[in-house]
């Protein structure tokens, strides 16, 4: 399976939503039809304990006519390369040129949870690869073929990307990480961050609900690590983050303000971002749709 196929065009901003992997197929039939009609082309998806990311793709895809389905990410730890390289080639030749697999080595208590063992993700993921590049598959062959993109956070893995892939997929980052991916993967790679958001003017609601949203990350190793990199300290992690983390990884505001950091992503050298709504809501469409009419 070639890793390096071109991205299709998914326009410069998508969807990113967890309740694509953990609501009722009926209630995700329906918010994909909805975002695909505000003119968004592509919806991301993470993969954990909700539903499985083929299958979630498939979902999408069945559902919709244009919408693109972008694994952010499939876990490596999830599948062996040869089911993940025959799962992608399959959603491929069914669905030309609307599937993206993103991959990911996850992070140690998940990978600790399917039983694996943590060390090395790097090395890991560079087997991963080679053995997903060399899997054969039977059936008829997805025409374009399945781009590849990775989850990378860190230089090493920003590398891994540029070599290997079609591009990088970094998640729960600010605006400054952006510029420093574009400039570890060169000018070439597609590079398509995720940015949480929150359309709410009010201070103490806007950082509650990303407070909410952060707690868990900022203990895993991977998304803490990173930040200490950019320049944050210990202590501005704790208890969710100071307010500067706060605003830093979460754009909160009216739909104005919102949009305008999706553009700071995007004038910081990323061809595309996956918007992740944060609310009290499992699919906020009004909030789409507020964004969609700024940024499409």
């Amino acid at each position: 399976m070639r890793l390096d196929g071109p991205i299709p065009d998914l326009g410069r901003v998508g969807v990113w939503s967890w309740s694509l992997v953990d609501q009722p197929a009926p209630q995700v039939r329906r918010a994909v039809a909805a975002i695909e009609q505000m003119g968004y082309r592509a919806t991301w998806f993470p993969e954990s304990r909700g539903r499985e990311a083929f299958t979630t793709s498939a979902l999408i895809l069945s559902a919709t006519e244009r919408l693109a389905a972008v694994t952010g990410i499939a876990s490596i730890w999830a599948r062996d390369p040869d089911a993940a390289a025959s799962g992608a080639n399959a959603l491929g030749e069914a669905w030309p040129g609307r599937f993206v697999l993103g991959l990911g080595v996850s992070h140690a208590p998940s990978v600790a949870r399917r039983g694996g063992d943590y060390a090395r993700p790097l090395a890991k993921m560079r087997d991963y690869l080679g053995r997903v590049e060399g899997a054969t598959f039977m059936g008829p062959p997805a025409d374009p073929p399945v781009p590849v993109i990775l989850a990378a956070l860190g230089p090493q893995m920003l590398r891994l990307a540029a070599s290997r892939t079609g591009g990088a997929h970094p998640y729960f980052v600010p605006v400054e990480h952006t510029r420093i991916a574009r400039g570890a993967l060169g000018s070439g790679p597609w590079l398509a961050p995720e940015q949480a958001v929150v359309v709410a003017t009010d201070p103490g609601r806007a950082r509650e609900l990303a407070r909410n949203h952060m707690k868990g990350y900022l203990r895993l190793d991977n998304y803490r690590r990173n930040l200490l990199r950019l320049g944050w300290n210990e202590a501005e992690l704790e208890d969710g983050g100071s307010d500067a983390v706060v605003d830093a990884i979460v754009a909160w505001g009216d739909a104005d303000t919102v949009a305008e950091r999706i553009r700071q992503h995007l004038a910081a050298g990323a061809d595309h971002v996956g918007i992740q709504v944060l609310s009290d809501e499992p699919f906020p469409l009004s909030d789409l749709a507020a964004l969609a009419d700024r940024l499409l």
